[in-house]
């Protein structure tokens, strides 16, 4: 009996002592997830990188665009577009002094040419009550502010071949056409630049693509940004501008980043647009496709396979692409608890690897939840959602 007690003390000894052990070892972290994908962007119409692929192959501007936009047909846009200048969060529009500036009223549509004086640097449209303006100098001299004008609505600035839109920080950014000064709620004017449809796109078309390119790419660039303006100003009625000039839209940096290579494509290219059924089509274009266009709402907007997007010689940084998210990043987006696997459920079945991914699903200690893919590439900031998880 004795020795069944001791027997027992000690394995209770034992049990405690290995309790005790096994709560100062540390759990191991939960590794990174890598993650690997195809192409930048949604992949609808255009791939740009595509577009080069496909010029380099010899095809024609023509061709390309039947291509990337089947079932459309070639139509003409003229006119000017009006762009939100995003980068201007001052109160007012402020410009430098230029030959030939002048200020128009809109309340009554008088236009003032504005003296010229070796003191005056700057004019600044500023908001004044209500819905009013006033117009100011800037003497560089005496570093003050002098009021010239007061209008009962709003004003912008006209007549120069460019002009030159102080920012925040004191840079100068150039503009061909007007900068309008547009009414908003609280003490604040946004700034829009009026200006000619062609001029705008030499703004566009070296932003969105290389300016080295092909000849052909750097045309079917310009006139899906064409189409894509068109479309756009159709449905912006209600607002004060028609696009923006960030990548919510396309991105625009003004006279400042005109290149003689995407002038020339712009003016090969002049006034045409793509249509369908005699309307121009939401003309969206991405970096990469990754190999395969992505389906959308449009009737040309199909899923098939991209030869271009890979061409030799196109030199495409995004056909395939590999990264890493960290435990908490993935925990983050998919709220399961500590993830054990993630794996596409679903995909197009069109392109490398069975195509573009659909829905993905995330397993873990609080169980499972299923995403579209595209709230995947949002949550964990892919470059698309053409994407593929470790294996099991």
């Amino acid at each position: 009996m004795r020795k069944r007690v001791i027997a027992a003390v000690v394995l209770s000894s034992t049990l405690v002592s290995t309790t005790a052990h096994a709560r100062e070892i540390t759990p191991a972290a939960v590794p990174d997830t890598a993650i690997t994908g195809r192409g930048f962007g949604h992949g609808r119409g255009l791939s740009q990188y595509g577009a080069q692929g496909a010029a380099l192959a010899g095809k024609s501007v023509k061709q390309i665009l039947d291509f990337y936009y089947p079932g459309t047909t070639t139509g003409k846009a003229t006119g000017s577009i009006r762009v939100l200048i995003s980068a201007d969060t001052t109160d007012g529009v402020r410009v430098g002094v230029v030959n030939g500036l002048a200020v128009r009223s809109f309340a009554t549509g008088k236009v003032y040419p504005l003296p010229k004086a070796s003191t005056i640097n700057q004019w600044s449209i500023d908001p004044n009550g209500e819905h009013g303006t006033t117009l100011s100098s800037y003497n560089a001299t005496t570093k003050k502010w002098t009021l010239y004008k007061t209008f009962t609505g709003m004003a912008q600035f006209e007549g120069a071949a460019v002009i030159g839109l102080v920012l925040p920080s004191g840079a100068v950014r150039r503009y061909r056409g007007a900068l309008r000064a547009v009414d908003v709620s609280g003490a604040h004017l946004d700034t829009v630049n009026v200006l000619p449809l062609e001029y705008y796109l030499r703004g566009v078309v070296p932003r969105e693509a290389v300016t080295s390119w092909r000849p052909a790419a750097l045309q079917a660039q310009a006139v899906a940004a064409r189409t894509y303006s068109v479309y756009h100003r159709s449905r912006a009625t209600a607002r004060a501008y028609d696009l923006c000039d960030t990548i919510s839209c396309q991105v625009y940096g003004g006279y400042d980043d005109e290149v003689t290579s995407t002038n020339n494509a712009i003016a090969a290219t002049a006034g045409q647009i793509r249509l369908y059924g005699g309307r121009p089509i939401i003309a969206e274009f991405s970096s990469s496709n990754g190999g395969a266009t992505a389906a959308g709402d449009a009737p040309y907007q199909l899923t098939k396979v991209d030869g271009w997007d890979a061409y030799p010689r196109n030199g495409n940084p995004n056909v395939t692409w590999r990264v890493t998210r960290t435990a908490g990043e993935m925990q983050a987006v998919f709220d399961v608890g500590s993830i054990r696997y993630v794996r596409v459920l679903k995909r197009t079945g069109v392109g490398p690897g069975g195509g573009r991914a659909l829905t993905v699903q995330a397993v873990g200690s609080r169980g499972s939840r299923v995403l579209t893919a595209d709230q995947v590439r949002i949550g964990l900031h892919l470059r698309s959602s053409w994407i593929s998880f470790p294996a099991r």
